[in-house]
Protein backbone atom coordinates (compact mmCIF):
# COMPACT_ATOMS: atom_id res chain seq x y z
CA UNK A 1 0.00 0.00 0.00
CA UNK A 2 1.10 3.58 -0.71
CA UNK A 3 1.69 5.86 2.43
CA UNK A 4 0.02 9.34 0.92
CA UNK A 5 2.13 12.30 1.80
CA UNK A 6 0.15 14.43 4.17
CA UNK A 7 -0.95 18.16 2.03
CA UNK A 8 1.35 21.11 3.36
CA UNK A 9 -0.75 23.64 5.51
CA UNK A 10 -2.19 26.92 3.82
CA UNK A 11 0.57 29.44 4.22
CA UNK A 12 -1.07 32.98 5.60
CA UNK A 13 0.73 35.87 6.14
CA UNK A 14 -0.57 38.43 8.83
CA UNK A 15 -0.45 41.99 8.41
CA UNK A 16 -1.08 44.32 11.74
CA UNK A 17 0.81 46.98 13.31
CA UNK A 18 -0.49 45.52 16.68
CA UNK A 19 1.35 42.84 17.96
CA UNK A 20 -1.07 41.56 20.17
CA UNK A 21 -3.51 41.15 17.64
CA UNK A 22 -0.81 39.13 15.45
CA UNK A 23 -0.14 37.02 18.14
CA UNK A 24 -4.02 36.42 18.59
CA UNK A 25 -4.73 35.43 14.93
CA UNK A 26 -1.68 33.76 14.61
CA UNK A 27 -2.88 31.41 17.65
CA UNK A 28 -5.97 30.96 16.55
CA UNK A 29 -5.16 29.97 13.02
CA UNK A 30 -2.61 27.67 14.26
CA UNK A 31 -5.06 25.94 16.04
CA UNK A 32 -7.43 25.59 12.66
CA UNK A 33 -3.98 24.00 10.39
CA UNK A 34 -2.66 27.05 8.81
CA UNK A 35 0.68 27.91 8.51
CA UNK A 36 0.90 31.30 9.83
CA UNK A 37 3.72 34.51 9.37
CA UNK A 38 3.27 37.34 11.02
CA UNK A 39 4.75 41.05 10.10
CA UNK A 40 4.10 44.24 11.34
CA UNK A 41 3.98 46.40 8.22
CA UNK A 42 2.74 46.51 5.16
CA UNK A 43 6.42 47.11 3.74
CA UNK A 44 7.73 44.16 5.19
CA UNK A 45 4.25 42.37 3.61
CA UNK A 46 5.72 43.00 0.18
CA UNK A 47 9.35 41.92 0.94
CA UNK A 48 7.62 38.39 2.16
CA UNK A 49 5.41 37.38 -0.29
CA UNK A 50 8.53 38.66 -3.02
CA UNK A 51 10.27 35.76 -1.39
CA UNK A 52 7.54 33.73 -0.40
CA UNK A 53 4.09 32.19 -1.35
CA UNK A 54 1.30 33.30 0.62
CA UNK A 55 -1.85 32.21 -0.96
CA UNK A 56 -3.98 34.50 1.35
CA UNK A 57 -2.85 37.99 3.11
CA UNK A 58 -5.34 39.25 6.34
CA UNK A 59 -3.97 43.05 6.69
CA UNK A 60 -5.34 46.24 8.86
CA UNK A 61 -6.55 48.43 6.94
CA UNK A 62 -5.15 51.91 9.15
CA UNK A 63 -1.41 51.25 9.84
CA UNK A 64 1.49 53.57 10.67
CA UNK A 65 3.21 54.45 6.79
CA UNK A 66 2.03 52.52 4.31
CA UNK A 67 -1.64 51.16 4.52
CA UNK A 68 -3.73 48.86 3.46
CA UNK A 69 -4.54 50.41 0.16
CA UNK A 70 -1.00 50.90 -0.54
CA UNK A 71 -0.82 46.73 0.57
CA UNK A 72 -2.95 45.87 -2.05
CA UNK A 73 -1.90 47.94 -5.10
CA UNK A 74 1.98 46.51 -4.60
CA UNK A 75 0.11 43.12 -4.00
CA UNK A 76 -1.60 43.82 -7.59
CA UNK A 77 1.92 44.33 -9.26
CA UNK A 78 3.80 41.53 -7.05
CA UNK A 79 1.75 38.53 -6.94
CA UNK A 80 -1.65 39.52 -8.32
CA UNK A 81 -3.11 35.88 -7.44
CA UNK A 82 -3.23 36.39 -4.02
CA UNK A 83 -6.52 36.73 -1.79
CA UNK A 84 -6.42 39.77 0.85
CA UNK A 85 -8.62 39.84 4.00
CA UNK A 86 -8.65 43.50 5.40
CA UNK A 87 -9.29 43.82 8.78
CA UNK A 88 -11.08 47.07 9.42
CA UNK A 89 -12.19 49.02 12.88
CA UNK A 90 -15.66 49.44 13.59
CA UNK A 91 -16.91 52.57 12.08
CA UNK A 92 -14.17 52.13 9.56
CA UNK A 93 -16.91 50.24 6.90
CA UNK A 94 -16.29 53.09 4.17
CA UNK A 95 -12.52 52.30 3.84
CA UNK A 96 -13.52 48.41 4.26
CA UNK A 97 -15.96 49.00 1.11
CA UNK A 98 -13.36 50.79 -0.92
CA UNK A 99 -10.75 47.74 0.02
CA UNK A 100 -12.91 45.78 -2.16
CA UNK A 101 -13.46 47.60 -5.23
CA UNK A 102 -9.52 47.66 -4.81
CA UNK A 103 -9.28 44.10 -5.04
CA UNK A 104 -9.88 42.67 -1.86
CA UNK A 105 -11.70 39.32 -1.39
CA UNK A 106 -13.50 40.24 2.06
CA UNK A 107 -13.21 42.41 5.25
CA UNK A 108 -14.03 41.93 9.13
CA UNK A 109 -14.57 44.18 12.10
CA UNK A 110 -11.37 43.96 14.57
CA UNK A 111 -11.87 41.86 16.83
CA UNK A 112 -12.80 38.83 14.29
CA UNK A 113 -14.75 36.37 15.63
CA UNK A 114 -13.20 32.72 15.12
CA UNK A 115 -15.64 31.23 13.17
CA UNK A 116 -16.10 34.11 10.56
CA UNK A 117 -12.39 34.91 10.04
CA UNK A 118 -12.30 31.24 9.50
CA UNK A 119 -15.53 31.32 7.01
CA UNK A 120 -14.24 34.52 4.83
CA UNK A 121 -10.55 32.73 4.64
CA UNK A 122 -11.98 29.73 3.41
CA UNK A 123 -14.47 32.12 0.70
CA UNK A 124 -11.36 33.81 -0.26
CA UNK A 125 -9.24 30.80 -0.86
CA UNK A 126 -12.08 29.40 -2.81
CA UNK A 127 -12.36 32.28 -5.05
CA UNK A 128 -8.70 31.83 -5.17
CA UNK A 129 -8.88 28.54 -6.90
CA UNK A 130 -11.89 29.41 -8.81
CA UNK A 131 -9.38 32.28 -10.41
CA UNK A 132 -6.46 30.02 -10.59
CA UNK A 133 -8.60 27.60 -12.20
CA UNK A 134 -9.65 30.05 -14.93
CA UNK A 135 -6.74 31.42 -15.56
CA UNK A 136 -5.20 28.31 -16.40
CA UNK A 137 -7.65 27.11 -18.03
CA UNK A 138 -7.92 30.80 -20.21
CA UNK A 139 -4.32 30.08 -20.71
CA UNK A 140 -4.82 26.78 -22.26
CA UNK A 141 -7.16 28.41 -24.46
CA UNK A 142 -4.79 30.60 -25.79
CA UNK A 143 -2.47 28.10 -25.94
CA UNK A 144 -4.29 26.27 -27.90
CA UNK A 145 -5.72 29.27 -30.41
CA UNK A 146 -2.04 30.36 -30.78
CA UNK A 147 -1.47 26.69 -31.73
CA UNK A 148 -3.97 26.22 -34.21
CA UNK A 149 -3.58 29.43 -35.56
CA UNK A 150 0.26 28.96 -36.22
CA UNK A 151 -0.99 25.47 -38.13
CA UNK A 152 -3.80 27.81 -40.01
CA UNK A 153 -0.96 30.08 -41.14
CA UNK A 154 1.44 26.78 -41.99
CA UNK A 155 -1.47 25.43 -44.20
CA UNK A 156 -2.40 28.77 -45.47
CA UNK A 157 1.41 29.39 -46.81
CA UNK A 158 1.37 26.17 -48.21
CA UNK A 159 -1.55 26.60 -50.15
CA UNK A 160 -0.53 30.00 -51.40
CA UNK A 161 2.70 28.37 -52.04
CA UNK A 162 0.66 25.87 -54.21
CA UNK A 163 -1.63 28.71 -56.00
CA UNK A 164 1.55 30.10 -56.98
CA UNK A 165 3.31 27.53 -58.11
CA UNK A 166 0.39 26.51 -60.20
CA UNK A 167 0.00 30.38 -61.71
CA UNK A 168 3.47 30.46 -62.56
CA UNK A 169 3.06 26.76 -64.19
CA UNK A 170 0.08 27.61 -66.54
CA UNK A 171 1.95 31.38 -67.63
CA UNK A 172 4.84 29.02 -68.22
CA UNK A 173 2.63 27.22 -70.83
CA UNK A 174 1.26 30.64 -72.15
CA UNK A 175 4.87 31.78 -72.64
CA UNK A 176 6.05 28.66 -74.32
CA UNK A 177 2.77 29.12 -76.36
CA UNK A 178 4.33 32.75 -77.22
CA UNK A 179 8.15 31.57 -78.04
CA UNK A 180 8.37 33.48 -75.22
CA UNK A 181 10.64 32.30 -71.95
CA UNK A 182 9.20 32.26 -68.26
CA UNK A 183 12.20 34.86 -67.62
CA UNK A 184 10.28 37.62 -69.52
CA UNK A 185 6.95 36.56 -66.91
CA UNK A 186 9.54 37.09 -64.01
CA UNK A 187 10.78 40.15 -65.16
CA UNK A 188 7.50 42.21 -66.08
CA UNK A 189 6.53 40.97 -62.13
CA UNK A 190 9.41 42.40 -60.48
CA UNK A 191 9.28 45.52 -62.47
CA UNK A 192 5.96 46.13 -61.74
CA UNK A 193 7.00 45.22 -58.08
CA UNK A 194 9.58 48.00 -58.02
CA UNK A 195 8.04 50.88 -59.18
CA UNK A 196 4.77 49.50 -56.81
CA UNK A 197 7.03 50.23 -54.02
CA UNK A 198 8.81 52.91 -55.72
CA UNK A 199 5.57 54.94 -55.53
CA UNK A 200 4.87 53.77 -52.09
CA UNK A 201 1.88 51.05 -52.44
CA UNK A 202 0.92 49.36 -49.76
CA UNK A 203 2.69 45.80 -49.12
CA UNK A 204 -0.61 44.32 -48.52
CA UNK A 205 -1.68 45.45 -52.23
CA UNK A 206 1.63 44.06 -53.78
CA UNK A 207 0.81 40.48 -54.07
CA UNK A 208 -2.66 41.27 -56.65
CA UNK A 209 0.15 43.44 -58.59
CA UNK A 210 2.10 41.04 -59.30
CA UNK A 211 -0.44 38.39 -59.47
CA UNK A 212 -1.91 40.70 -62.66
CA UNK A 213 1.50 41.10 -63.73
CA UNK A 214 1.79 37.40 -64.20
CA UNK A 215 -1.31 36.68 -65.83
CA UNK A 216 -1.90 39.39 -67.65
CA UNK A 217 -2.14 37.61 -71.02
CA UNK A 218 -4.08 35.13 -70.09
CA UNK A 219 -6.81 36.28 -72.06
CA UNK A 220 -4.73 34.55 -75.36
CA UNK A 221 -5.66 31.52 -74.55
CA UNK A 222 -8.65 32.33 -76.52
CA UNK A 223 -7.11 33.82 -79.10
CA UNK A 224 -6.30 31.94 -82.34
CA UNK A 225 -2.82 30.99 -82.99
CA UNK A 226 -3.25 31.94 -86.65
CA UNK A 227 -3.49 35.53 -85.26
CA UNK A 228 -1.48 34.99 -82.15
CA UNK A 229 2.00 33.43 -84.16
CA UNK A 230 0.92 35.63 -87.30
CA UNK A 231 4.41 37.38 -88.38
CA UNK A 232 3.35 39.35 -90.58
CA UNK A 233 1.17 42.65 -89.57
CA UNK A 234 -2.85 41.74 -88.07
CA UNK A 235 -5.54 42.54 -90.52
CA UNK A 236 -9.03 44.96 -88.65
CA UNK A 237 -10.48 41.27 -88.12
CA UNK A 238 -7.41 40.00 -86.75
CA UNK A 239 -6.76 43.12 -84.61
CA UNK A 240 -10.50 43.18 -83.06
CA UNK A 241 -10.05 39.31 -82.37
CA UNK A 242 -6.80 40.24 -80.46
CA UNK A 243 -8.19 43.11 -78.70
CA UNK A 244 -10.66 40.59 -76.98
CA UNK A 245 -8.22 39.69 -74.64
CA UNK A 246 -8.10 41.56 -71.65
CA UNK A 247 -11.66 41.07 -71.62
CA UNK A 248 -11.69 37.25 -71.60
CA UNK A 249 -9.08 37.14 -69.30
CA UNK A 250 -11.22 39.15 -67.52
CA UNK A 251 -13.82 36.76 -67.36
CA UNK A 252 -11.30 33.34 -66.99
CA UNK A 253 -10.29 35.63 -63.45
CA UNK A 254 -13.09 37.14 -61.89
CA UNK A 255 -14.56 34.37 -60.30
CA UNK A 256 -11.85 33.18 -58.34
CA UNK A 257 -11.48 35.07 -55.26
CA UNK A 258 -8.26 35.68 -54.88
CA UNK A 259 -7.27 36.96 -57.86
CA UNK A 260 -10.63 39.25 -58.07
CA UNK A 261 -8.90 42.06 -57.72
CA UNK A 262 -5.64 40.88 -60.02
CA UNK A 263 -8.27 40.14 -62.67
CA UNK A 264 -9.34 44.04 -62.83
CA UNK A 265 -5.79 44.80 -64.01
CA UNK A 266 -6.14 42.57 -66.68
CA UNK A 267 -9.05 44.16 -67.98
CA UNK A 268 -7.58 47.18 -67.96
CA UNK A 269 -3.95 46.74 -68.97
CA UNK A 270 -4.33 47.37 -72.80
CA UNK A 271 -5.42 50.77 -71.32
CA UNK A 272 -3.61 54.15 -72.07
CA UNK A 273 -3.19 57.37 -70.16
CA UNK A 274 -4.68 59.06 -72.60
CA UNK A 275 -7.66 57.26 -73.43
CA UNK A 276 -6.24 55.98 -76.58
CA UNK A 277 -6.42 52.13 -75.21
CA UNK A 278 -8.81 49.12 -75.05
CA UNK A 279 -10.94 47.68 -74.27
CA UNK A 280 -13.53 50.78 -72.60
CA UNK A 281 -11.22 53.44 -73.30
CA UNK A 282 -10.16 54.09 -70.08
CA UNK A 283 -8.03 57.40 -69.05
CA UNK A 284 -5.92 58.67 -66.16
CA UNK A 285 -6.96 57.54 -63.03
CA UNK A 286 -10.15 55.85 -64.39
CA UNK A 287 -7.28 53.13 -64.68
CA UNK A 288 -6.09 50.91 -62.02
CA UNK A 289 -2.78 52.38 -60.85
CA UNK A 290 -1.45 48.82 -60.80
CA UNK A 291 -2.57 48.82 -64.40
CA UNK A 292 -0.47 51.87 -65.32
CA UNK A 293 2.55 50.60 -63.36
CA UNK A 294 2.11 47.70 -65.51
CA UNK A 295 2.03 49.12 -69.07
CA UNK A 296 5.59 50.63 -68.13
CA UNK A 297 7.29 47.15 -67.27
CA UNK A 298 5.94 45.55 -70.03
CA UNK A 299 6.95 48.06 -72.06
CA UNK A 300 10.51 48.33 -71.16
CA UNK A 301 10.75 44.41 -71.13
CA UNK A 302 9.21 44.46 -74.62
CA UNK A 303 11.67 46.85 -76.15
CA UNK A 304 14.49 44.70 -74.13
CA UNK A 305 14.13 41.39 -75.68
CA UNK A 306 15.00 39.91 -78.85
CA UNK A 307 11.55 39.54 -80.95
CA UNK A 308 11.50 37.75 -84.61
CA UNK A 309 11.40 40.84 -86.25
CA UNK A 310 13.96 43.05 -84.47
CA UNK A 311 16.88 42.80 -81.98
CA UNK A 312 16.40 44.10 -78.76
CA UNK A 313 16.38 47.81 -77.80
CA UNK A 314 19.39 48.85 -75.53
CA UNK A 315 17.96 50.29 -71.89
CA UNK A 316 19.16 53.40 -72.70
CA UNK A 317 16.66 53.66 -76.02
CA UNK A 318 14.19 52.30 -74.13
CA UNK A 319 13.92 54.49 -71.16
CA UNK A 320 13.78 57.34 -73.61
CA UNK A 321 10.87 56.20 -75.44
CA UNK A 322 9.06 55.67 -72.22
CA UNK A 323 10.04 59.25 -70.92
CA UNK A 324 9.11 60.21 -74.37
CA UNK A 325 5.57 58.31 -74.27
CA UNK A 326 4.85 59.89 -70.48
CA UNK A 327 1.41 61.98 -70.07
CA UNK A 328 0.32 60.22 -73.63
CA UNK A 329 1.01 55.75 -73.61
CA UNK A 330 1.87 56.11 -69.79
CA UNK A 331 1.28 57.81 -66.37
CA UNK A 332 3.84 60.43 -65.75
CA UNK A 333 4.14 59.78 -62.06
CA UNK A 334 4.36 55.79 -62.68
CA UNK A 335 6.99 56.56 -65.59
CA UNK A 336 9.09 59.16 -63.45
CA UNK A 337 8.77 55.94 -60.37
CA UNK A 338 10.42 53.52 -63.26
CA UNK A 339 12.52 56.00 -64.83
CA UNK A 340 14.26 56.77 -61.13
CA UNK A 341 15.93 53.66 -61.01
CA UNK A 342 19.34 53.22 -62.52
CA UNK A 343 20.44 51.05 -65.37
CA UNK A 344 21.94 48.94 -62.73
CA UNK A 345 19.19 48.47 -60.87
CA UNK A 346 17.03 47.16 -63.49
CA UNK A 347 19.45 44.97 -64.81
CA UNK A 348 19.51 43.35 -61.51
CA UNK A 349 15.96 42.88 -61.34
CA UNK A 350 16.02 41.32 -64.86
CA UNK A 351 18.90 39.04 -63.59
CA UNK A 352 17.27 35.02 -63.89
CA UNK A 353 16.43 33.71 -60.72
CA UNK A 354 15.13 30.60 -59.07
CA UNK A 355 12.62 32.16 -56.50
CA UNK A 356 9.32 33.70 -57.49
CA UNK A 357 8.25 37.04 -57.01
CA UNK A 358 5.36 36.46 -55.53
Amino acid sequence: MVEQVPAEPTKILIVDDDASVRDVIGVLLGEEGYACTAVSSAAAAVDAVRHGEYPLVISDVRMPGHDGFWLLERLRDVRPETAVVMLTAFGDTEAAVECLRNGAADYLLKPPKVTELVRAIERALGRRRLELARSKYRRSLENRVREKTAELSRALRELEATYSQTLWSLVAALDAREHETGDHSQRVVRYSLAVARRLGLPERDLPDLGRGALLHDIGKIGVPDAILLKPGKLDDAEWREMRRHPQTGYDILRSIGFLEHSAEMVLAHQERFDGRGYPRGLAGEQIPIAARIFAIADTYDAMTSDRPYRRALSGDTAREEIARCSGTQFDPRCADAFLSMTPAELSELARPTAELPI
